[in-house]
């Protein structure tokens, strides 16, 4: 035996930890050593992080075995993906608030290509990965954000409505009974309640326009005590600065009070774009928010105070005052971005420029979740498979967060140093073309 794999080294000795932790969380002792499997599985080299290649790699002279249990954990096992999510958010955090506080929770939606219509959730549906409506499924995502770290502490698949409402398919997938059909907006309010229930470290949520444009998850934010800094659509409408609806109009003498707010024909709201464009040039400013791979980011960003006017001719009282953030690159020929925000009246340019675009950090996330730790790999069909191996990438990916903070930069999925033995010469994962006889 090598002097390696008697005397592991310090980073495989805090991985044996952490995934002591995780096995202890999943609670009943035979889910123990298939989770510490899979989650090595996930992190060691390899293209493809489905089932049967990670046991490949795992135990090569045992396939199958290994195969059945990795099977067994992931499709079968009733364990908590929450409460998995929870030790790791528990464990990892600690270690990114050395370098800094928590600034953000990041709402999100992340797709998956996906042929057929049996697998849990597919339809045909917008795709970010591909920009464009496509076959796919789709999970809502809450993460939480330092300003050099983050970690998704909630995952959920979003269950379109003719899947929710498709009792057939719903018992084949094995969807919970309980589950219904949700918004996606309405399930990130869901984890967004359970993060403050759960009392982790506030920061300003963020959003895109998908999510940003419904005006009751921003209330349900503002409810909440949240802060929040959010896209919005170019059509939005807004109250200029200094305005605001009129009064609730008098009625005369007879009748109740008036109570709802007026507009009339030369006293309208606006939408964004519109208020963005009559603008002053002046009004924009050159803003660098942080470096990039190929250079600092900069662009030309203005910002007002506005209130929202969305159905206001139905409250008594306006809206509450809002930054209105607006990008607009100087080689183009308009407004790109919009944001509104509630972070205080006496926040500078910069700082509302800097959290808006916070939002990038997820997307270093999902790159790695997607392209070295398999997220889009499970070949299963069912609503239990598809959320247990999301929930281990990120207990997975948890580790290499971790390791980062710990001034390794360079951990990754892959190039941990973890020894792995060759598979069989003569193993092929199922479904790989067989190789030409020799003639």
């Amino acid at each position: 035996m090598s002097a390696r794999l008697s005397a592991p080294g310090p980073q495989e000795k805090r991985f044996a930890a952490y995934i002591e932790g995780l096995a202890t969380a999943a609670g009943h002792e035979d889910r123990h050593a298939p989770v510490k499997d899979y989650c090595k599985g996930l992190l060691l080299p390899g293209e493809r992080k489905s089932i049967e290649p990670m046991a490949a790699r795992l135990n090569p002279r045992n396939v199958q075995a290994t195969r059945q249990s990795l099977h067994h954990l992931v499709a079968k096992a009733p364990w908590s993906d929450q409460s998995l999510l929870d030790h790791v958010r528990e464990r990892v955090l600690p270690t990114m608030q050395k370098h800094g506080d928590v600034v953000a929770w990041i709402v999100d939606d992340t797709g998956f290509p996906k042929k057929g219509k049996h697998s849990v959730g597919v339809t045909r549906q917008y795709c970010g990965q591909v920009g464009k409506q496509e076959n796919c499924r789709v999970a809502v995502s809450l993460s939480v954000a330092t300003w050099n770290s983050s970690l998704p502490i909630a995952y959920r698949l979003y269950l379109p409505k003719d899947w929710a409402e498709d009792a057939e398919r719903r018992e084949k997938a094995e969807v919970p009974e309980e589950v219904e059909f949700q918004t996606k907006p309405d399930i990130a309010l869901d984890q967004i309640r359970a993060a403050v229930e759960a009392e982790v470290p506030r920061g300003v949520v963020l959003a895109d326009a998908a999510y940003g444009i419904n005006t009751e998850f921003r209330d349900t934010l503002t409810e909440l005590k949240l802060q929040y800094m959010v896209g919005v659509q170019s059509s939005l409408t807004v109250w200029e600065p200094g305005k605001q609806p009129l009064p609730a109009k008098p009625r005369g003498k007879m009748g109740r009070p008036p109570r709802y707010l007026q507009r009339t024909a030369e006293h309208q709201p606006v939408s964004v774009k519109q208020l963005a464009t009559n603008l002053p040039s002046r009004t924009f400013k050159q803003i660098t928010w942080r470096d990039g791979t190929d250079g600092k980011l900069r662009s030309r960003f203005a910002v007002v105070r506005v209130r929202p006017a969305h159905r206001d001719y139905e409250k008594a009282e306006p809206h509450a005052e809002q930054w209105l953030l607006i990008e607009w690159p100087r080689n183009e020929q308009e407004p790109t971005k919009y944001w509104i925000s509630t972070l205080p009246p006496n926040t500078p340019l910069k700082a509302l420029v800097k959290i808006a675009k916070q939002r990038w950090i997820i997307e270093r996330d999902y790159q790695e979740l997607k392209q070295e730790l398999g997220l889009g790999h499970f070949e299963g069909r069912n609503w239990r498979g598809f959320h247990h191996h999301a929930t281990l990438c990120i207990a997975a990916y948890g580790f290499l967060v971790a390791e980062r903070n710990r001034f390794s930069p360079s951990a990754r999925a892959g190039n941990l140093g973890f020894l792995t033995a060759e598979p069989a010469p003569d193993f092929r994962p199922r479904g790989t073309p067989s190789p030409p006889r020799a003639s």
